[in-house]
């Protein structure tokens, strides 16, 4: 260490790049290629996984991500000098693909040959970050040196190395918490104006915002006038105007429909709500909204705000609890890194803002996790840090702001029990429309748990025993409230008492013990033992397991009375608790300022949803034993990963799930846009429009949707190929290894393997990742490499000889454009799973035109079609899209846009075709199948 304390450090200009000397310390780089270690002044060497284990262990190393070193090494309590710590420190707030060549183009330094010069790159990086700290220009040395000290007493390893470079600041730096901006109360915002936007007004705002000499698309332009309809002044209470609007990929609907949205804002004075499924068209939405919006207005404020679930923002007080030690050891580590993040970050936002994903992920333990309010327990006016808190900064930026930009979840969420109902949207355009009906299963779903009954017993009760951290009980929360009003402490005090019958810490252990504790534990005990007792599965540990309701046994019917019964008796103080928090607010005491009043009034709102969730519980419970409710599908479920179970409980979906969703989200709007590249299935005969509209939800209001198309200007038939592969036989897993390496190898890389089952995935870059890295091709996967999904799709997007590997994350939402992503591999046809709830719906259909098998094929055809959609992103995109399936029904090629060419062949046909790239010509070796 002493000799980089001393490193000198020279930037002098060399083609355009940076020229560092390196910091002399050990480096060390591991892939599936092979292992090198380089000496602090010397040549670097190959080596085996042993010796680099050994060197890491006697000397620390500097290297790049370390889990990922450490699952290369086999070695999991790698430790050492982790280039991307030392990057979020410099560069709070930045971005950095976290791979070799990321870094070497963050640091605007030479990117390595190959992996042999990756040691020799983590040096000159080093010595790059830690010159950064000793320059002038340095944007974020403001806090540095503080929270160096504070790394320093915590043994960060880079402390020592920076100590020397990073200088003592003149005056004390201000604490984070003083150095953050407070956010202002504005007056309620008015209902927006009724105004109408004409055909002409929406084109000429089209061109404003595609900009001067941009390609006309006649498609767009169609779009974007069928989108002003959902603009309109509203003729009838609860019928609002729905369109339902397919358009291609290419089109180019975000500007279209942005195009009216701003317009309406601007003279309605009201807002627009833009809702997605992935954060991926989040982060492009709010690009896109750039040349509609400025980035503020005069007065400061901003027209435009991303708005996610409390839970995807940092808590200031959880991370002011982090650091004055309710974190211990690495995690205390992460939490001042977050905290030098929280000084430069736009919004706050944790999972998917400016927060480097990759950060959490260096970290074992969830740390990221436990810095957000998971569990709800926000103390609203009584934080001292309310005033500067991220999400209440940015709900009421989202009161004031033009167009809110959200996904499916919490637009359904904020309609169903928003805190300020002048506030929940009215005018709303679900992009990627598709998922809407996946959405509202998902949110209108309830589901008794193991996991959820113990996070209700802690924010109830509070810590117990020696759990760390800054939970807090009811009785602490509203102590002020309890002091004043003798009702109200005691409905605490009973709610209290009561939550002894939900599940505490160590529940599972005692299930599998056959030891239950209280009323809540033996149900879930039963309902453990019922469902293993009929499980006919014969799947190996690993694979959650589930049953129905019907036919229970007595002892599970009998604890899930007794079970309801507790579950009343904890509603019962809420409830009254609830009443005596109205009834101060309406008779405020003397000392009920503005700030006890808000903190009151977040206390109501989240007791609402607690008692909300009660009564749900015990609606659930009450059918248990007795006739099926027919909107309703409920089941018994174990949930299982990797040989281990983690959750027990019961869950009830509706059956259409369109149904609360038109009551709560649709009737209550004046507008509503769903549209989406794959709106619609499409067989033999064309789209599907009846389809479509009833699962917009749409029927149940009564209403008529009205509908429009746009098709995508790209040549599928001369830029893509579908290729199905017939000689690949079903759970061969050597030979269907075998088959993605060679494809992999005739792309050479940029290609997406697609999987519908976890096991096979793994089993599959288990025997290829070795071979395809000696080649130079480097793979990723899913639930193997220890990085979040979306910096696997950064480093897939930034590397064209790189490929992923994953699930259904991957199927839908992932955005690479360009020669990073040249070709889709399936490994099957994705049918359906034959779960409980899948069962109930496709016996449903079974009276409707095409009956159940109809509605298994519109289910892969819509899988299909997505993840076809993943390969032409624009018009300079080419590639194949293959399938490994040796029995792929025809029937399901329509799934494909028209014209495509689709041809069944052998492995080494499909090989030749890869390699040689996509030849819409001479299509002769192969039958052509027509769609």
């Amino acid at each position: 260490m002493a000799a980089a304390r001393s490193v000198y450090f020279s930037f002098l200009p060399h083609h355009g790049r940076a020229v560092t000397q390196p910091l002399p310390l050990p480096a060390l780089h591991a892939s599936h290629a092979g292992t090198w270690l380089r000496d602090a002044n010397g040549a670097t060497r190959g080596c085996s996984k042993g010796e680099a284990v050994m060197a890491a262990a006697d000397t620390p190393q500097l290297l790049m991500n370390a889990p990922l070193v450490a699952s290369r090494l086999g070695y999991p309590d790698l430790s050492g000098l982790d280039l991307l710590e030392l990057f979020a420190f410099v560069y709070p707030a930045r971005f950095c693909v976290p791979t070799p060549k990321g870094l070497a183009h963050a640091l605007g330094l030479e990117e390595p040959a190959d992996d042999a010069a990756v040691p020799l790159l983590l040096q000159r990086a080093a010595g790059a970050l830690v010159a950064t700290c000793e320059s002038n220009d340095w944007a974020e040395r403001e806090g540095a040196w503080s929270t160096l000290q504070s790394l320093a007493r915590l043994r960060w390893p880079w402390a020592g190395v920076l100590a020397p470079h990073v200088r003592r600041p003149e005056r004390a730096e201000k604490w984070l918490f003083t150095r953050l901006p407070e956010w202002e109360e504005t007056a309620e915002r008015p209902q927006p104006a009724q105004v109408l936007i004409d055909e002409p007004e929406i084109e000429a705002q089209l061109e404003r915002l595609t900009g001067e000499g941009a390609e006309r698309r006649e498609g767009q332009r169609l779009f974007s006038r069928d989108a002003g309809h959902v603009f309109g002044p509203r003729d009838r209470q609860k019928r609002p105007h729905v369109l339902l609007a397919q358009a291609g990929t290419g089109i180019g609907k975000t500007l279209g429909y942005l195009a009216p949205a701003s317009l309406w804002a601007e003279r309605s004075g009201g807002t627009v709500w833009v809702s997605t499924y992935t954060k991926n068209l989040q982060r492009q939405l709010r690009r896109e909204s750039r040349s509609a919006w400025p980035a503020a207005r005069a007065d400061g404020s901003p027209p435009v705000v991303v708005r996610k679930g409390r839970e995807n923002y940092l808590c200031l007080l959880n991370l002011e609890d982090a650091l004055q030690g309710g974190f211990a050891g690495r995690p205390a580590i992460l939490a001042h890194l977050v905290a030098r993040w929280a000084a430069y970050s736009q919004d706050g936002d944790m999972i998917g803002g400016d927060l480097p994903g990759w950060l959490g992920t260096l970290f074992r333990k969830r740390g990221i996790a436990a810095l957000t309010d998971q569990r709800g327990e926000c103390v609203y006016a009584g934080c001292p840090h309310y005033r500067k808190c991220f999400i209440e900064r940015s709900a009421r930026n989202a009161a004031q702001a033009d167009l809110v930009i959200a996904n499916h979840a919490l637009v359904m969420v904020n309609a169903a029990r928003g805190r300020d109902p002048a506030s929940r949207p009215t005018r709303i355009v679900f992009d990627e429309g598709h998922h809407v009906f996946d959405a509202a299963d998902s949110t209108f779903s309830a589901a008794l748990t193991g996991q959820e009954a113990i996070e209700l017993r802690r924010w109830i009760v509070g810590p117990e025993k020696n759990s760390r951290g800054r939970r807090r009980g009811l009785a602490a929360r509203l102590a002020d409230v309890a002091s004043y009003d003798d009702a109200g402490g005691e409905a605490v005090e009973d709610a209290v008492v009561a939550a002894q019958a939900l599940p505490s810490d160590g529940w599972l252990g005692r299930l599998a013990e056959n030891a239950p504790l209280g009323p809540l534990e033996h149900l879930l005990a039963a309902v453990r033992a019922t469902t293993f007792a009929r499980d006919e599965s014969g799947l190996a540990m690993g694979y959650g397991i589930e049953t129905e309701t019907a036919q229970l046994p007595g002892e599970l019917v009998e604890a899930a009375g007794t079970a309801a019964q507790a579950l009343a008796t904890i509603r019962t103080p809420l409830l009254k608790l609830a009443g005596r928090l109205e009834a101060i607010v309406e008779d405020a005491p003397d000392w009920l300022d503005g700030q006890g009043r808000a903190r009151i009034e977040g206390a109501r709102h989240s007791l609402a949803w607690r008692i909300d969730l009660i009564a749900a519980w015990e609606a659930l419970l009450s059918r248990l034993g007795g006739p099926a409710d027919p909107e309703f599908i409920d089941w018994l479920q174990v949930d299982r990963n990797d040989s281990r179970e983690f959750d027990v409980g019961i869950y009830r979906h509706w059956l259409d799930p369109m149904k609360p969703f038109a009551k709560v989200v649709l009737e209550p709007a004046h507008g509503v846009m769903l549209t989406s590249a794959t709106l619609t299935d499409r067989d033999e005969t064309g789209p599907d429009w009846p389809h479509a509209i009833t699962k917009s939800g749409a029927p149940h209001l009564e209403l008529a949707p009205k509908t429009a198309e746009a098709q995508s200007p790209f040549d599928y038939a001369g830029r893509a190929e579908v290729l199905i592969v017939t000689d690949i036989r079903k759970g061969d897993i050597p030979a269907l290894a075998g088959a993605y390496a060679r494809l992999i190898e005739a792309s050479d890389g940029g290609v997406l393997g697609l999987f519908t089952a976890i096991r096979r995935m793994r089993a599959v870059y288990g025997r290829i990742a070795d071979r395809l890295a000696r080649a130079g091709l480097p793979l990723y996967a899913q639930h193997v490499d220890p990085i979040d999904t979306g910096t696997l799709t950064d480093i897939f997007r930034d590397d064209p000889r790189a490929s992923l590997l994953g699930t259904d994350a991957l199927r839908d939402g992932v955005d690479v454009p360009g020669r990073s992503l040249r070709c889709v591999v399936m490994e099957s046809v994705p049918w359906p799973r034959p779960t409980i709830l899948h069962r109930a719906r496709r016996a449903a259909a079974a009276d409707q035109e095409g009956g159940a098998k109809r509605y298994d094929d519109r289910i892969i055809r819509a899988r299909l079609a997505q993840a076809f959609g993943r390969l032409i992103r624009t018009r300079e995109d080419a590639g194949h899209f293959v399938v490994l399936s040796p029995a792929f029904p025809s029937r399901l090629l329509s799934a494909f846009p028209e014209g495509t060419p689709v041809t069944r062949l052998t492995l080494e046909e499909a090989l030749q075709r890869v390699a040689n790239g996509v030849v819409s010509a001479d299509l002769s070796t192969a039958e052509i199948l027509p769609q």
